[in-house]
């Protein structure tokens, strides 16, 4: 991407945020919404960044294991670190990837295991939204027996989903894809990546286990979400939970706005205020809480951040 190109994609998904954030606030006054926020909110807080601390961790552990006999020879708190330094740029950096970038280039320049480690970042990642779509399917006739959800949302989840079960195979046959060989000679890291891919076609227990890491993680983030809403006084149920965060996590995801901001809060309260006739300015004081371990990810980073080698910063 040119300067031109990078400035005007970091301009629009400004815009984007700004004027959901804009659009949110003007239709439920952030003066109502902070009416929900009382002292009773303290022990579930405590319980939703344990539960954040608890994730980062089997993140850790994920991504150690992914690097099979490699990931052995790094201690676990150095991944733990590492996933730190990516939550502090994935909220400095607009898309949301580029805490993913980071980790993976400063760990692959301290430990020389780059390939290796783009590979397992990238699997992590598909893992992660695989588990988070089978969760979502797994809820969804429980959820659709009681009210409907509009179809646009249920075609845009199952189109993500095919995409991330496609890219699956994809990344794990990419080693059979034909490169070029001007473009390999001139960039050769390309056939590294290519075989730390395919090296996971042998390598099943790993790949299975950042499989079962992952359905925890999504089992914690269910917990988060539903700790989100218990914090302002109202109770819904797991089931619920599942399926509209998956359609607000995907929403966010997309390359629109930064890291999500102001589409996350709109999709919330359109789902939960339409569907279940919860008031918004509820809904809005609960997912205004989901910045407070997002700030928690971000500070652990910062300190790791501070603390790294200036060849790795």
């Amino acid at each position: 991407m040119t300067p031109y190109k990078k400035i005007f994609s970091t301009v629009f998904k400004a815009i984007i945020s700004f004027s959901g954030l804009f659009y949110i606030f003007w239709k439920v006054p952030l003066k109502e919404t902070m009416t929900h926020w009382s002292m009773n909110m303290v022990p579930w807080i405590v319980f939703i960044l344990f539960l954040t601390f608890l994730s980062m961790g089997i993140q850790a552990n994920r991504w150690r294991g992914l690097l099979l006999e490699d990931g052995k020879k790094v201690k676990f708190r150095t991944f733990y670190a590492y996933i730190a330094l990516g939550y502090f740029f994935n909220n400095l950096l607009p898309g949301g990837f580029g805490g993913d970038a980071v980790k993976t280039i400063s760990f692959g320049k301290r430990f020389g295991q780059t390939a290796q480690s783009v590979a397992a970042v990238a699997v992590s990642r598909i893992m992660g939204l695989l588990a988070m779509f089978l969760c979502f399917f797994i809820a969804l006739p429980i959820v659709l027996s009681r009210f409907s959800i509009p179809d646009y949302y249920m075609i845009f989840i199952i189109a993500c989903s095919l995409i991330a079960l496609l890219s699956v195979f994809m990344f794990l046959f990419l080693d059979k894809i034909k490169i070029p060989d001007a473009l390999a000679e001139k960039i050769p890291f390309i056939a590294k990546l290519q075989n730390a891919f395919s090296v996971y076609r042998h390598h099943k227990k790993a790949f299975f286990l950042s499989g079962l890491d992952s359905i925890w993680l999504q089992v914690f983030s269910i917990l988060i979400h539903f700790a989100y809403f218990k914090a302002v006084g109202y109770s819904i149920d797991l089931w619920t939970i599942t399926v509209f965060t998956t359609i607000t996590v995907t929403l966010t995801m997309l390359p629109i706005s930064i890291n999500g901001i102001g589409i996350r809060e709109n999709v919330q309260v359109s789902l939960y205020s339409t569907l279940l006739g919860i008031p918004a300015d509820v809904v809005l004081a609960s997912t205004l809480i989901g910045y407070i371990p997002l700030l928690f990810q971000a500070i652990q980073g910062a300190v790791v951040f501070v603390r790294l080698p200036k060849k790795e910063s």
